[in-house]
């Protein structure tokens, strides 16, 4: 209960979303008053280069020593921005440990960590959020934690990442190659300076561990999802893709087995149909598609990344966090009940598309087919281009189990009539 008075909120970060956070505070102070019960006010801002300040930000909340700030008695909530595992990992504890609720946006301590942030959330009776953590402005994890808290899901497939999005989809509308497109992308802003976190997927993979574990009740941690990046996309695969009535897509794809024993959690790039709904998901936009027993299918777009649309769903969560303080309530805690296992990759079961550079001459293709159905992996189509000794042949399977595909693949680069396996790619969404 705040017994009339104001409820402070301590800001960590003021850079490309707290900036915006600390503006839409300000601006809509009499709407969040109206929504909250209480006036909602910044208590103070925490930074590190306090000479780098964004526009409309009141240098008198301005703050360097960011465990100070955390740990004032009066800060009911505590937003966190700034990324990385710490301090915010630090931080966040001793907000708890303070009695301050914490809505944050970091999906890489979130991955880690989770476990234990919910425990200290629970231990001081506090609250956390973190909508913003996965898919920007996009409403997402609410309505998995909450909308279908009474369903059974059984598959989230989704692109959550809008700078391989829109390397991926300029690639596809241009024909410009990956270093191209990635150039464009980071001139307009989608990409940063490194892209590394974008690019080899580790950004897709935390979100994917935070998606596995609130649809399907279970713990889900980076390490447990497997991940590979776009940076081996080749403009053939792109043309490739097309004869097949597809295009390429980095997904974040997590499954809950047949048998609702396990769950497997991945990300890669992968052809999907044309007519599949996340296809034509274009530029830097996100969108996710999530399978339920009772709702069925359900698709979730929007803007998933920018200061803006971010600072739109953390407001969201400040609210919610400022409402349960206000009426003395708490928010949704872990629910891991289920304590379900991740499955390794080679248990995944998905069709292929691979690419192999080999030896133009008679049995070349018998010889490639007879390791396939050695390792129980069917075949669905065959193309094959050929001139002056060299030959290109494109394999299609049915599906099979990832560690079925591997093995394949390992005894085709040992055929002195396999020069080399060109790419590897899934085929998902069919």
């Amino acid at each position: 209960m705040t017994d009339g008075r104001s409820l402070k909120v301590a800001l960590l970060g003021c850079g490309v979303v707290g900036s915006q956070v600390a503006r839409l505070m300000t601006t809509h102070a009499a709407d969040l008053a109206a929504r909250v019960g209480a006036p909602v006010e910044l208590a103070g801002i925490a930074v590190r280069r306090p000479g780098r300040l964004r526009e409309g930000v009141l240098s008198e909340l301005v703050t360097t020593d960011a465990q100070g700030l955390v740990s004032r008695p009066d800060v009911d909530v505590v937003v966190e921005v700034i990324g990385g595992i710490e301090p915010a990992r630090s931080l966040i504890s001793t907000a708890f440990e303070n009695g301050a609720s914490v809505v944050t946006a970091n999906k890489a301590l979130l991955a880690e960590d989770g476990p234990s942030l919910y425990a200290a959330a629970d231990k001081y009776g506090a609250d956390l959020y973190f909508e913003a953590a996965v898919a920007g402005a996009i409403p997402l994890l609410r309505p998995l934690r909450e909308s279908l808290a009474g369903d059974s899901v059984n598959r989230v497939l989704g692109i959550v990442n809008g700078t391989t999005n829109f390397i991926l989809d300029r690639m596809d509308s241009s024909g410009a190659g990956y270093y191209e497109a990635l150039e464009e992308a980071t001139a307009l802003g989608y990409a940063e300076a490194d892209p590394t976190a974008d690019v080899e997927g580790f950004d897709a993979a935390a979100k994917a561990a935070i998606l596995a574990g609130i649809a399907f009740h279970t713990r889900v941690r980076l390490d447990d999802v497997h991940r590979e990046g776009i940076t081996e996309v080749t403009a053939s695969d792109i043309a490739s893709a097309r004869r097949m009535g597809c295009t390429v897509k980095l997904l974040a794809i997590c499954e809950r087995a047949a048998d609702g024993r396990s769950v497997t959690a991945r990300v890669h790039p992968a052809m999907i149909p044309l007519t599949h709904p996340l296809a034509s998901v274009r530029e830097a936009y996100n969108a996710v598609f999530v399978e339920a027993d009772a709702a069925g299918s359900l698709m979730f777009y929007g803007q998933g990344a920018g200061g803006v649309p971010t600072a739109s769903a953390i407001l969201g969560d400040l609210v919610a966090a400022c409402r349960n303080k206000v009426s003395g309530a708490r928010g949704p805690g872990e629910s891991a009940y289920t304590m379900l296992p991740v499955s390794p990759m080679g248990d995944v079961v998905t069709r292929y598309h691979i690419s192999l550079d080999v030896a133009d001459k008679p049995g070349v293709l018998s010889q490639v087919a007879a390791v396939f159905a050695d390792n129980g992996v069917s075949i669905d189509t065959v193309r094959q281009q050929g001139k002056d000794g060299e030959a290109s042949l494109v394999v299609v399977t049915h599906r099979a189990p990832d560690a079925a595909l591997t093995a394949t693949v390992e005894t085709l680069r040992g055929l002195d009539t396999v020069r080399g396996v060109a790419s590897i790619m899934r085929v998902e969404g069919e």
